[in-house]
C-alpha cells in the first residue's frame, strides 16, 4: 500500500475493536506517540492522527467518527457527518 508521507520504522499494537475488525495501531518506537492505525473493515483507508501532522492545513476532516466519546470542549465543525460510533460499511 502506497503511502502520503514517509513515517520512518514503527511499533505496532494489534487490538479487536468492539465490532470485531482487527485495529492496528502504529506508534513511535522512540517517544511512543500513536501515529496513525488501521482497521480490518477498512484496507483503504489509514487513519492519521492529527497531533503527528507538521501541517494541520494538508488536511481536512471529512467526518467524525465516535462524537459520544469527544470532550464537551472538542468542538468540531458541525457541517461535518458525525456518527456516534464507528459506522458501518
Amino acid at each position: 500500500m502506497s503511502r502520503l508521507f514517509t513515517i520512518g520504522q514503527q511499533s505496532f499494537h494489534e487490538k479487536t475493536a468492539d465490532s470485531g475488525n482487527v485495529v492496528k495501531r502504529g506508534f513511535c518506537p522512540s517517544c511512543g506517540c500513536h501515529i496513525y492505525a488501521e482497521n480490518s473493515e477498512m484496507p483503504l483507508f489509514e487513519f492519521i492522527r492529527v497531533g503527528s501532522l507538521h501541517n494541520l492545513e494538508l488536511f481536512k476532516p471529512e467526518l467524525v467518527v465516535y462524537g459520544s466519546s469527544g470532550a464537551s470542549w472538542d468542538h468540531m465543525d458541525p457541517s461535518l457527518p458525525k456518527f456516534e460510533t464507528m459506522p458501518e460499511m
